[in-house]
């Protein structure tokens, strides 16, 4: 294989997906070596067969406001690979939604579930309506709009989405009352599910615990403790409140969080308290980060990320591409030692090799996030035997079995000659080959 023309190949077939195309150029490139051991891969065309989803689904989505208006939107499902196990990932309701993201996302969702250990393939969807500025209604009519033409394409042991921007605990429930309704069972569908109706414990918690757990293993490879560390992190919505709140029971400081219109910067740290009314905020008001800097008197930068602030660890939990590469040499010079991805691809190319370029720990979104997935997997076996589990059996095996099993599988594969561990590298490596073995396994189909 050579990575390059492969690229140039999809950027020809698929113009108009920079993030789809960026995702699978930082795939290829770090695979390319352990890809060309194997010629039985090439003489089976594996790359383009796994580079290109199995189907996309695409609808349109009517829906009605609270004035009688009629909406259009679009939905979207991609169901990217699944010889590992059913498509599972999460759904996505935002303005900025389109093909180009759901692919790219779908992308890397399938070498994400393939480093969990868990019976999972990869998949992603959404659509382009926000929730933001629409009653609970509107919510609610568009979700069952939304499930009346994706209930066709899902099911416990064919795809089983989740949720990611946008598609909470509310919108969750939505959609699954109106798949029971359409297909009159009861089944493990969807995960985030609420604890009332076949959810997880731990399952809200996950990917920013996670992520958190992850940091800690990457540290203990340079003998640095949590404890005591200032950190900054992006974002204020499910993945960031879970890493802030793990973070403060570590002893960390956390000094930052932020929304599409700015961050706010708290030089005494974000308190137990504090995050309890950031929590309000945006759970139950959905508010805007500035409320915190007007209720506790701190800074507030309107139109503006959080990377310019001194801390010794960032974590980027909002959106892809929220690190450039301005940003990374700002981190870096401020003294940043480790950067752990909350989010999918917060971080550009330019930015990944400052970050690797300074030596500094870094943990690709396909490794440090993988955690929200993981226990949406445990939550389908939770189902599937009609069991609850405890929060701290939950908390002990997204910890100790997976977190910690990721993080071998990418020190394995990405310790480089000098000792460095190239994180992107070993994640790529350790997810592709559990792909790639499971697909020449099973044929060309």
């Amino acid at each position: 294989m050579n990575a390059s023309k492969v690229v140039e190949n999809l950027k020809q077939r698929f113009p108009n997906e920079p993030e789809y195309i960026q995702a699978v150029s930082q795939v290829l490139v770090t695979i390319e070596e352990e890809y060309n051991k194997h010629p039985e891969f090439d003489k089976a065309n594996l790359i383009e067969r796994l580079c290109i989803p199995d189907r996309v689904i695409e609808f349109r989505v009517s829906w009605v406001d609270d004035k009688g208006n009629v909406q259009t939107n679009m939905g979207y499902r991609i169901q990217h690979n699944n010889v590992i196990g059913p498509y599972k990932g999460g759904l996505r309701f935002h303005r900025s939604v389109n093909l180009g993201i759901l692919k790219f996302l779908a992308f890397e969702q399938t070498f994400k579930n393939s480093l969990t250990t868990l019976p999972m393939g990869g998949a992603k969807g959404g659509s382009d309506f926000s929730p933001r500025g629409k009653s609970d209604a509107e919510v609610m009519r568009f979700c069952q709009a939304f499930m009346s033409e994706l209930y066709r394409h899902i099911g416990p042991d064919v795809d089983v989405p989740a949720g990611d921007i946008g598609v909470g605990g509310r919108e969750i429930g939505y959609l699954f009352g109106q798949y029971k309704k359409l297909t009159h069972e009861w089944s493990g569908i969807l995960t985030g599910k609420g604890l009332e109706y076949g959810g997880s414990l731990i399952r809200p918690e996950a990917t920013g615990y996670g992520n958190v757990y992850f940091l800690c293993e990457m540290l203990k490879t340079r003998n640095i403790d949590i404890k005591g560390k200032t950190i900054l992190v992006s974002g204020s919505g499910n993945v960031a409140q879970y890493t802030t709140e793990k973070c403060i029971q570590l002893g960390a400081k956390v000094v930052t969080l932020s929304d599409s219109d700015g961050y706010i910067y708290d030089p005494n740290g974000i308190t137990s308290e504090k995050l309890a009314f950031v929590m309000e905020l945006k759970n139950i008001e959905r508010g805007r980060i500035k409320e915190y800097a007007d209720k506790f008197g701190v800074k507030y930068v309107s139109g503006a990320r959080p990377w310019g602030e001194k801390a010794d660890i960032a974590l980027p939990s909002a959106t892809q591409n929220e690190i450039n590469g301005d940003a990374a040499k700002t981190l870096v010079a401020n003294g940043i030692f480790a950067v752990s991805e909350g989010a999918n691809m917060p971080s550009t190319p330019e930015a990944i090799k400052i970050f690797q370029n300074a030596k500094i720990l870094y943990a690709p979104g396909k490794a440090a996030n993988a955690g929200g997935v993981s226990v949406s997997g445990l939550e389908m076996s939770q189902n599937s035997e009609r069991l609850s589990w405890s929060s701290a059996q939950v908390d002990k095996m997204l910890h100790e079995d997976i977190m910690m099993n990721i993080h071998e599988n990418c020190v394995k594969y990405g310790t480089e000659s000098d000792g460095y561990i190239n994180y992107v590298k070993g994640a790529n490596v350790a997810g592709f080959m559990k792909v790639a073995k499971a697909m020449m396994a099973q044929g060309i189909v």
